[in-house]
């Protein structure tokens, strides 16, 4: 498919010079979705959906704009282009904007040794529909379970196409088998909810459904008479299955494009520790059978591993083309893009460095704590790491859970939070991040 979106960007292309641009960039989705949802045991949702969506930036000098559509007629495309050009003659000037030149363009990968295409036909509904009743019986199996607010599953494949006048030309696809199962435990205010789900580039490599809507059910029971923790200074293990959003906010804070604006915490720690001694936190777009992985970027450079974090010190910004000119560096190799944008920064993949200890070891080297497993909200002072969020999981007396915990606050500076992190081994590999549980000393907890 991915070949029939090559002639599609070159159209886009040649428009664009038509229409006046002296260079462009173009980028051209097609997709197929399949989705099925029940509710109570009733078929609540079926969907199928098939499209394409283009995209083109224009330059013109220092300017720039950027256009999308999801009409690929010969005569829109044409329109589009000359909108473009008018609206990039109109921008503000960027000194920083430009394609990649010649030589920084990659010129040989192999997408298909990443294998993040699931070759395999696409399932028919009958199928999804049946997943989502083993999904629902087996979490109305778990005692206490009173019923299921939504259990599904779904399944997708995109191909994706690049081109620029500088002469790149490229593309993938990919695709995706996911389960998802919400239980609901308890009655009246005593109810709790919770979740498990599953996703998958091969369906083949899919956990089968009843021990998702267990693991879904069994959650939910787990919370039941949840109350507020007490209120002071304690531990705080971070469950793997939010812990990576304590480095999203590391990797948000190294993004060119936050160091550039002066709106990061971090904006000064270029070679530094903001990580403990012996921990890494690595970017690798070339894992195979994982849902960040592409052979090139947005800007057609070639992928590559990269550490973030060596040794526990910052080594670099996350860079695109832009930022990287803007900040002096060459580029990480990070630009990302949708239709309707110009390239920007961002982080795929990661592997933070695992410890040699169980998540129920730091559990037991806790002595009285926190254990968060859900978290809402969030306040985050961009330029100063300040955090606060709301919490909600288990609370740890002696080592070993003792109740259930909800309406909580958790409160702390990420650069102490993050200097002082422990990490579990419970990382999952088939993740695009395999991040474990992490255990912080020391935060505020504002409970009851």
């Amino acid at each position: 498919m991915t070949a029939a979106l090559e002639p599609l960007c070159a159209q886009l292309l040649d428009a664009a010079r038509k229409a006046g641009a002296e260079a462009a960039d173009a980028i051209a989705l097609s997709g197929e979705t399949l989705s099925v949802d029940l509710h109570k045991s009733a078929l609540d949702h079926a969907e199928r959906a098939e499209g394409i969506d283009i995209g083109l930036r224009v330059l013109i000098g220092q300017r720039q704009a950027c256009v999308s559509s999801s009409d690929v007629r010969p005569d829109t495309i044409a329109a589009l282009a000359e909108r473009a050009v008018a609206m990039a003659r109109e921008a503000p000037e960027d000194p920083w904007i430009g394609l990649a030149t010649p030589d920084q363009l990659v010129t040989d990968w192999d997408a298909g040794a990443l294998e993040l295409d699931d070759h395999a036909p696409a399932p028919g509904p009958e199928w999804l529909e049946e997943q989502g009743r083993v999904l629902e019986a087996a979490a109305l199996a778990v005692p206490g379970v009173a019923q299921v607010q939504g259990a599904g599953a779904g399944w997708g494949r995109t191909h994706v196409h690049l081109a620029a006048t500088n002469g790149f030309s490229g593309g993938y696809s990919r695709s995706s088998t996911s389960l998802h199962c919400t239980a609901i435990a308890g009655e009246g205010l005593g109810m709790e909810r919770d979740y498990a789900a599953e996703s998958r580039i091969f369906a083949a490599d899919m956990p089968r459904a009843e021990g998702i809507g267990r693991l879904a059910g069994e959650r939910a029971v787990a919370n039941l008479g949840a109350k507020k923790p007490p209120t002071g200074a304690y531990p705080v293990l971070f469950d793997e299955r939010i812990s990576g959003s304590l480095i999203a906010h590391l990797t948000a804070a190294v993004n060119g494009a936050a160091v550039a604006r002066g709106s990061s915490w971090l904006a000064d720690a270029v070679g530094t520790a903001v990580l403990p001694a012996g921990m890494d936190l690595v970017e690798d777009p070339l894992r195979r059978r994982t849902s960040g992985s592409r052979p090139f970027d947005a800007e057609g450079l070639a992928s590559r591993a990269r550490h973030v974090v060596r040794d526990g010190v910052l080594t670099g910004w996350t860079l695109d083309l832009a930022t990287g000119r803007q900040l002096g560096f060459p580029s990480t190799a990070s630009a990302a893009r949708g239709v309707g944008s110009a390239p920007g920064p961002s982080t795929g993949n990661l592997v933070l460095t695992p410890g040699h200890r169980s998540r129920d070891e730091l559990i037991a080297e806790m002595g009285t704590g926190l254990i968060v497993t859900s978290m809402i909200g969030a306040s985050i002072n961009p330029t100063t790491g300040d955090y606060s969020r709301g919490a909600s999981g288990f609370w740890v007396e002696n080592g070993e859970i003792v109740r259930p915990v909800n309406e909580c606050t958790v409160a702390g500076n990420l650069r102490r939070m993050l200097t002082t992190l422990v990490a579990a081994n419970d990382g999952r590999p088939h993740l695009s991040r395999v991040i474990p549980s992490l255990l912080v000393e020391g935060l505020t907890i504002a409970g009851g």
